[in-house]
C-alpha cells in the first residue's frame, strides 16, 4: 500500500495529464460526422504547435529557476526577436535589424566556437590524465587554453561576417534569421546575467529592467508603438521561410520539433553534465556551492544566455506561425512559462525539478486552453479558470499523497479514541511521529 502511494505520489503529474486528456475527450463536441474534435489528429497537432513557443521559453526558464533565479524579460526579448526576424525577411539593406543583428551574430558565433574548442582541449587533457591514473588539477598549456581556441573563434567570426554581409543587400532566408535573431536575443540574456553576477542585482530587478528596455528597443526598431511588420511568403519574404510552419514528414509541426529537441538536449545537459550538477547544487544552497569551489557566476551567466537564446528562437517561430513581427508579441508569455514550470514540479526556490516535468506542465497548460476554447467559454472566464487550476495543481504537486493519507489515518484513529469528557483527540504516539519523519526523509531524498 505504501509503495503504491509513493509511486502514485511520484507520478501524479503524469496522471494529471492523463486525467485532463480523459476530461477533454469526454466533454469534447463532435463534428457532424460524429468524430470527436478533441481527439482528432488536426486538433492535437495544433495544440502541439501552439505550445511549442511557450515550451521553448519555459525550457530556458526552467534552467534559470533551478538556479534560484527568475527571468521576467523573456516575453519582451521574444517580441524583440520577432521584429528583428520580420525586418530581416522583408527589408533588404542595412536596416536597424541588420545593424544590430549582424555584429551580434559575429560576436556570439566566434565566442561559441572558441569556447567549444577550449572545451574539447580540456576534455582531451582530462582523458589523458585519467588514463595515466593520476589525480591532479588540469592546467592546459597556453596555446591550448587560449591560442588555438581564440584562432578558431576568429576564423568562425570572419566566416559568419562574410556570409551575413553577402545576405544584407538581399532579404535574409531562414538560415540567416535563425542565426541572427537568436544571437541578438542571446546578447540581451547575457546582459541580464552580467547585471546579476557582476552588478549584484537581484534577478527580479535585473530582468524586470530588461523586460521594459527590450520592449522599448523593439518598438523603436519597428518604428512605432503599435507597429506590425507583416511577412507574406512569396511577396516580401523568402519562400524558404515557409519551412518553419510546415509539417515534418507530414507528421509533426516543425515548431514542435524545435521544442522537443530543446527538451531532449537541455534535459540531457541537466542530467548528465557538470553544468547540470552545478545548477542543482547552486539552486539547493548557493553558499555551499561557492565553498565547494563551483564557479557560481559562470553557471548563472550561462543559464541566462541560454534563456535569451531560446526566447529568440521562439520569436522566429512566432513569425513563421503568425506571419508578422510585433513588439508586444510576447506580452504575458513570461507568466505562462513560469506557470508551466511550476506546474511541472520545479521549485521556485531552486534546486528541485527538471525538464521532464516542464514538458508535461506545458502540455497540461496547452490542453487546458484547448478544452476551454472548444467549450466556447468566455476568454475572461478562461483566465479565471486557468488561475484556479494552476493553484490547485501546485497545491497537489507540493503535497505527498502518502503523508496526507497517513496523517488522515492517524487523526481519524486519534478522534475515535478521544476522551469523551474532554472531547480532545489523542496525541500521535512517538512511533507514528517517527514514521512520518521517515516518510518525509524518503520523499526528500
Amino acid at each position: 500500500m505504501k509503495a503504491m502511494l509513493r509511486l502514485l505520489s511520484r507520478t501524479k503529474l503524469y496522471w494529471g495529464l492523463v486525467l485532463i486528456c480523459l476530461i477533454g475527450a469526454v466533454i469534447s463536441p463532435h463534428t457532424s460526422s460524429g468524430h470527436n474534435i478533441f481527439l482528432s489528429y488536426g486538433n492535437l497537432t495544433d495544440v502541439l504547435r501552439q505550445v511549442s513557443i511557450t515550451g521553448l521559453v519555459a525550457t530556458g526558464m526552467t534552467m534559470v529557476i533551478l538556479l534560484g533565479g527568475i527571468d521576467l524579460s523573456v516575453g519582451s526579448v521574444m517580441g524583440f526577436s520577432t521584429v528583428i526576424c520580420a525586418m530581416l525577411l522583408t527589408k533588404p539593406g542595412w536596416t536597424t535589424a541588420s545593424v544590430m543583428g549582424v555584429p551580434a551574430a559575429i560576436l556570439v558565433g566566434g565566442a561559441a566556437v572558441a569556447l567549444a574548442a577550449r572545451f574539447v582541449f580540456a576534455g582531451l587533457a582530462r582523458g589523458r590524465d585519467v588514463s595515466a591514473g593520476r589525480r591532479r588539477e588540469i592546467a592546459l598549456p597556453r596555446w591550448q587554453s587560449t591560442g588555438i581556441p581564440g584562432l578558431l573563434g576568429l576564423v568562425a567570426a570572419i566566416a559568419i561576417g562574410w556570409w551575413t554581409m553577402n545576405q544584407v543587400p538581399t532579404k535574409f532566408g531562414v538560415l540567416g534569421v535563425l542565426l541572427i535573431a537568436p544571437c541578438l536575443a542571446m546578447v540581451l540574456g547575457g546582459i541580464n546575467g552580467l547585471l546579476i553576477v557582476t552588478g549584484r542585482l537581484q534577478p527580479f530587478i535585473a530582468t524586470l529592467a530588461m523586460m521594459v528596455s527590450a520592449l522599448g528597443i523593439a518598438r523603436l526598431t519597428a518604428g512605432s508603438d503599435n507597429a506590425v511588420v507583416p511577412v507574406y511568403t512569396g511577396t516580401n519574404a523568402t519562400e524558404d521561410f515557409e519551412l518553419l510552419r510546415s509539417m515534418l514528414w507530414g507528421v509533426l509541426p516543425v515548431p514542435s520539433v524545435f521544442f522537443l529537441a530543446a527538451i531532449c538536449l537541455f534535459g540531457a545537459i541537466l542530467r548528465f553534465t557538470t553544468f547540470g550538477r552545478y545548477a542543482y547544487a547552486i539552486g539547493g544552497n548557493v553558499e555551499a556551492a561557492k565553498l565547494s569551489g563551483i564557479k557560481v557566476a559562470q553557471v548563472q551567466l550561462t543559464a541566462y544566455l541560454l534563456s535569451g537564446l531560446l526566447a529568440g528562437i521562439a520569436g522566429v517561430l512566432f513569425v513563421a506561425q503568425y506571419r508578422q513581427g510585433k513588439p508586444d508579441a510576447g506580452t504575458g508569455l513570461e507568466l505562462d512559462a513560469i506557470a508551466a514550470v511550476v506546474i511541472g514540479g520545479t521549485s521556485l526556490m531552486g534546486g528541485r525539478g527538471g525538464l521532464a516535468g516542464t514538458f508535461v506542465g506545458v502540455l497540461i497548460f496547452g490542453l487546458l486552453s484547448d478544452i476551454l476554447q472548444l467549450q466556447n467559454i468566455d476568454s475572461n472566464v478562461q483566465l479565471v479558470m486557468k488561475g484556479l487550476i494552476i493553484v490547485c495543481t501546485v497545491l497537489v504537486q507540493e503535497q505527498n499523497l502518502g503523508q496526507l493519507v497517513a496523517r488522515w489515518r492517524f487523526r481519524r484513529s486519534g478522534a475515535a479514541q478521544a476522551d469523551p469528557k474532554t472531547a480532545e483527540p489523542r496525541r500521535l504516539p512517538s512511533a507514528a511521529k517517527a514514521q512520518l519523519a521517515r516518510e518525509d526523509l524518503d520523499e526528500a531524498s
